[in-house]
This record gives C-alpha cells, sequence and structure tokens, in this order.
C-alpha cells in the first residue's frame, strides 16, 4: 500500500509522523511519501517538500507567493500519479489540501482528511468541496462532529493528537534544563512567536520588549523547527535566551507564556502554563480575514474549544507593549493563575484521551479494507 501525505506546517509534521507510526503497525509493507518535515521524514517517509518552503501566513502573503504555490501545486498533482499512491492523507492546510484531494478523487485515489480545515470559523461553504473530495474526514475536535453532521456529512471523532504529543514528552529536570540552555535561576516566561517567518517578523519584538520590564524573569525564546537563529538575531539582537526542538520542555517549567495564535495556544493550556495569545499581520490580510470570520468570536483555539474567553487575546492594534504588559502582570497572579488552570482541565477532558494516532489508523485501515 503507498501512503502520500501532505503537512504545510510544524503542528502537521508532528501529527502526521505520529499516524505514519501507527499505521506502519498495522501494516508493515506500506510505503509513504510525504509533503511534510524531519518527523515525517524520520518516521519513514519519503520527504518531497519541507513545509518551511510552504508555509505562507494571510492572504497578501498567499497573493505574492501565487507563483511558487501553484507551481508546487502542479507538481504535487504529477508527483502523486508517478509514485501510484493508493490513499493520500491531507493534514489540515486546506487552501492547497482541498485543490490536491479534487485531483486526487478524479483520479481513483481514497482520500482522507485528517485535522479538519476549520470551516466552523471561515468559508462554511467549503463543506460542500470537501463532501465530494474526501472519503473519510477524521477530526480532532467534538464539536467539529457535530458541525459536519448539519451538512449530512458523517465525520469520525478521533480525539486530539497533541495528547499523543505530550504524553511522549516527560517533564524535565530544572536543573539540567537551566544548565544546558545557560539559563539562571529565575522564573521563566516563554516566547512562542509561531512557525512563520512573516508573523515571527510582526511578533517577536513587542514579545521580547517585555524581558526589560519584567527584570525579576528570564524570557526564553522557542526558536521554530523551520527557521534559523540567525532570523532571530536580526530582530531583537545577539543576545537572548532560546531553545530548539524543547518547546514542550521549555513551557513544562515556565511560569507563563506569550504565545502566537495557532495549535501552541492549545499545546500551553495542555501543559497548564498561563498565556497571552498574541496576533498581528498585514493590513489586507487581516481585514480580509476579519470579514470572513464575521461568525467567530475568538481566534485561539483554547477559547473556540471553551466558547468563552479563558485566555486573553491581543489582535492587531491591541497587540502592543502595554497592553501585553498589563495582560502579562495579571496571569502572573496566583489566584488568576489558579482559576486559569481550573478551566484548562475542564479544556483537557473536552478532548477526550489520548490514541488519537492509533485510532485515526484504525479508520483508515477499516475503510480500505
Amino acid at each position: 500500500m503507498k501512503y502520500y501525505l501532505i503537512a504545510g506546517e510544524a503542528s502537521g509534521d508532528l501529527h502526521g509522523a505520529n499516524l505514519i507510526h501507527a499505521l506502519k503497525k498495522k501494516n508493515s509493507n506500506a510505503h509513504f511519501r510525504c509533503w511534510g518535515g524531519n518527523l515525517m521524514q524520520a518516521a519513514g517517509a519519503e520527504l518531497i517538500r519541507h513545509y518551511k518552503n510552504l508555509a505562507f501566513m494571510g492572504f497578501w502573503e498567499v497573493i505574492r507567493h501565487l507563483p511558487l504555490i501553484l507551481g508546487n501545486l502542479r507538481f504535487c498533482k504529477q508527483d502523486l500519479l508517478d509514485y501510484q499512491a493508493d490513499v493520500l492523507i491531507l493534514i489540515d492546510y486546506p487552501g492547497f489540501n482541498l485543490r490536491v484531494a479534487s485531483f486526487a478523487k478524479r483520479h481513483g485515489i481514497k482520500v482522507f482528511y485528517y485535522i479538519s480545515p476549520q470551516v466552523w470559523a471561515w468559508k462554511s461553504s467549503r463543506v460542500h468541496h470537501i463532501k465530494k473530495s474526501v472519503d473519510q474526514m477524521l477530526v480532532i475536535f467534538p464539536f467539529e462532529k457535530d458541525f459536519y453532521e448539519r451538512y449530512a456529512m458523517k465525520v469520525h471523532f478521533v480525539g486530539h493528537p497533541l495528547l499523543d504529543a505530550l504524553a511522549q514528552k516527560k517533564r524535565p529536570l530544572r536543573e539540567d534544563f537551566l544548565k544546558k540552555y545557560a539559563l539562571d535561576h529565575r522564573p521563566i516566561i516563554a516566547l512562542l512567536p509561531g512557525s512563520r517567518r512573516q508573523e515571527i517578523r510582526e511578533i517577536l519584538p513587542i514579545m521580547w520588549s517585555m524581558h526589560s520590564r519584567f527584570p525579576s524573569y528570564q524570557f526564553v525564546v522557542a526558536i521554530a523547527p523551520s527557521q534559523e537563529k540567525s532570523y532571530y538575531k536580526n530582530l531583537i539582537g545577539e543576545n537572548f535566551a532560546y531553545v530548539e526542538n524543547a518547546t514542550y520542555a521549555l513551557l513544562h517549567l515556565s511560569q507563563a507564556a506569550l504565545v502566537t495564535s495557532g495549535t501552541a495556544t492549545l499545546e500551553t493550556a495542555l501543559l497548564d502554563v498561563p498565556q497571552v495569545v498574541c496576533y498581528k499581520a498585514s493590513w489586507l490580510s487581516y481585514e480580509i480575514g476579519r470579514r470572513l470570520a464575521r461568525h467567530v468570536h475568538f481566534i485561539s483555539l483554547v477559547n473556540l474549544i471553551m466558547k468563552k474567553e479563558v485566555v486573553k487575546e491581543l489582535i492587531q492594534k491591541d497587540f502592543n507593549a502595554e497592553n501585553l504588559r498589563k495582560e502579562l502582570i495579571a496571569i502572573l497572579d496566583p489566584h488568576r493563575r489558579e482559576r486559569i488552570l481550573l478551566i484548562y482541565n475542564q479544556l483537557s477532558k473536552k478532548l477526550g484521551e489520548a490514541g488519537a494516532s492509533e485510532r485515526c489508523a484504525q479508520k483508515i485501515m477499516k475503510f480500505l479494507h
């Protein structure tokens, strides 16, 4: 059986790698080819395109890179046929993946979508496209199952794969961690400025400006796997503390975190770290996005799942140094921290149990046989 997987960012690479491991257990003769990252490659897939060359944030950025995107799309379709794939597994990344799904379906390739596009937030019309192009939809949030059923579409809730990823990571020894990354004994505040260059450029300098305002804490930047340290140096200077490939370890030991909107907000919550969610894009990208998502009141997964403001979101103009300082003071308060952690516990229960990758692999194999 030949599997072709497409993930367009770091979180997709992580979940794709875990799914490959689960599928291998059920089919030792399986072959894997992917668009993803180092983790999927390490899991045994032949890596064709790395996500660091695929991730463009915002409408204006996509328009500027349209020739590259269209070229990648043409290459992907031909590569899918040349590989003679039996199965296509799409992981989020909807702008690209939904186009590949239609092509694969027309050529008789079985199409599975793991980690749904956020059609419940915007562009709900894409549900009709999904119904035509996707054989099986495997969703990771319980409310997504209810959403699709409103369109008479049966989907499978498999649980959130982050629970699998977190279960594999042990809490590091604090002294060892501090020594490894040349940190002192002050409490840590983690800075997670995202994985795309555009968002790092917009967000990191404001995040980093907090380090001089909170001298009793040390601020540590989580460098994205797809980026070089030199890019961060150009934005905030030479002297900053950082970790590479150790974001979960950093969060385990952090008192609080400043986090760019995305999967990282959920990771931070599941590791019980109070956070401020930050988001800033180009003016055009933000205005288009705001109009397309009029009925969505939050941007962070934590607030969306809980259907209320659990973590503060600083968006666009509201994301500035003074507002960030106020919100950081607020989440460092012990009483506020206790209330946040209680809601985080409720959030974790809503996501179900670990084992999403295994359940996803089971659903795929059952359908194929």
